[in-house]
């Protein structure tokens, strides 16, 4: 049996996660995809088309949106927050650029419970405005949702569109992901892994984004909120190999795909390209094997990808690890053990 899954079954045995689904491949061919376990608790089993509430893997997906409109000429990365927002002009975050937001190194605060005081997207937009974190000064590199959620209004007010329709149009359509989408319809709720056991909310969380700050948002945000396969995510990483979309066409020039995938905060505390984590010197979700050169995203409900142009390898991994309660972290340890797996097993270099 593949190695892979045997791993990911002794994982489900021991209770990391109730069910995985994965693909693992290159530019040119799937090497291995598989499901193991359960949807989640009393749900029925993982199959090849479960969909998953990706968390934070969403991020990836908003910055080819943004991407996208840069190659059309509709923005340059210096251009600055007060250009897109005239309600920041003459404040102190207005000349935060899209570079910054992008690289998290803006002064837009980290992972703060918006949702706790927030009552719609609006008040979460005046939430980014005015609070003002003196932890910032303290890393040059802070992973922040709240400034990733700018960088969707910002497609919102270049396309005219709301977020989930510009990313279709950009992302999904041309790359083929038909399973991929925000606040998925009811009708797709039986092939859903279902996330929490939600204090907040009182319930299981089934089909309704995780993230709480997502879903004052309404679900729809660039932060977090997507759903999708591991078939569809393997899209995206190929894409990213080879820059072609679903026709072979060029989805986006190889210039712009060693832009989004340069590190550009080498030396500082997290490696970081654009939308796109590198792997950092120590701890890395990449593992042992994957090279300086790989970039990935992790979701904090169990997802992840990651992908190296180097070895021509991509890893998609999706769990629930947050089934039925957050508290469970060997997804952290289990994530590097599957890409060290996949460098060994399906790595031609």
């Amino acid at each position: 049996m593949d190695k892979i899954n045997c791993f990911l079954e002794d994982c489900v045995r021991k209770k990391h996660f109730p069910g995985a689904a994965y693909n693992i491949g290159n530019s040119k061919n799937v090497l291995v995809e598989g499901y193991t376990g359960k949807k989640g608790e009393a749900y029925g089993d993982v199959n090849s088309e479960t969909i998953y509430d990706i968390a934070s893997v969403t991020k990836v997906l908003a910055s080819l949106g943004l991407m996208k409109l840069f190659e059309e000429g509709k923005l340059c990365l210096d251009d600055r927050i007060d250009k897109f927002f005239p309600e920041y002009d003459g404040m102190e975050k207005g000349v935060t650029t899209v570079f910054e937001l992008l690289t998290h190194t803006s002064v837009i605060p980290g992972q703060i419970q918006i949702y706790r005081t927030c009552r719609d997207k609006a008040d979460v937009l005046k939430a980014i405005m005015f609070y003002s974190p003196r932890e910032r000064i303290k890393e040059p590199v802070m992973y922040s949702s709240q400034g990733i959620i700018l960088i969707g209004e910002i497609i919102e007010r270049l396309t005219d569109m709301p977020l989930d329709k510009a990313l279709r149009l950009f992302v999904f359509e041309p790359l083929d992901m038909k399973n991929t989408c925000f606040n998925p319809d009811e009708s797709l709720f039986g092939n859903i892994a279902p996330t929490e056991n939600c204090p907040w909310r009182g319930k299981v969380v089934l089909g309704q984004v995780h993230d709480e700050n997502a879903v004052v948002m309404g679900g729809v945000c660039a932060h977090a909120g997507a759903f999708s396969t591991a078939e569809d995510l393997a899209k995206v990483c190929t894409a990213m190999l080879t820059g072609l979309d679903k026709n072979g066409n060029e989805y986006l020039n190889q210039k712009t795909i060693r832009l989004m995938t340069a590190n550009h905060t080498e030396g500082k505390n997290l490696a970081r390209g654009l939308g796109w984590q590198k792997k950092d010197v120590s701890a890395s979700p990449a593992g042992d094997l994957f090279t300086s050169e790989s970039f990935g995203h992790t979701g904090f409900t169990g997802t992840s990808i990651w992908i190296d142009p180097a070895l021509d390898l991509y890893a998609v991994l999706l769990t629930n690890r947050v089934h039925p309660v957050r508290s469970n972290e060997a997804i952290v340890s289990d994530r590097k053990i599957f890409h060290n797996l996949a460098v060994l097993n399906y790595s031609a270099k």
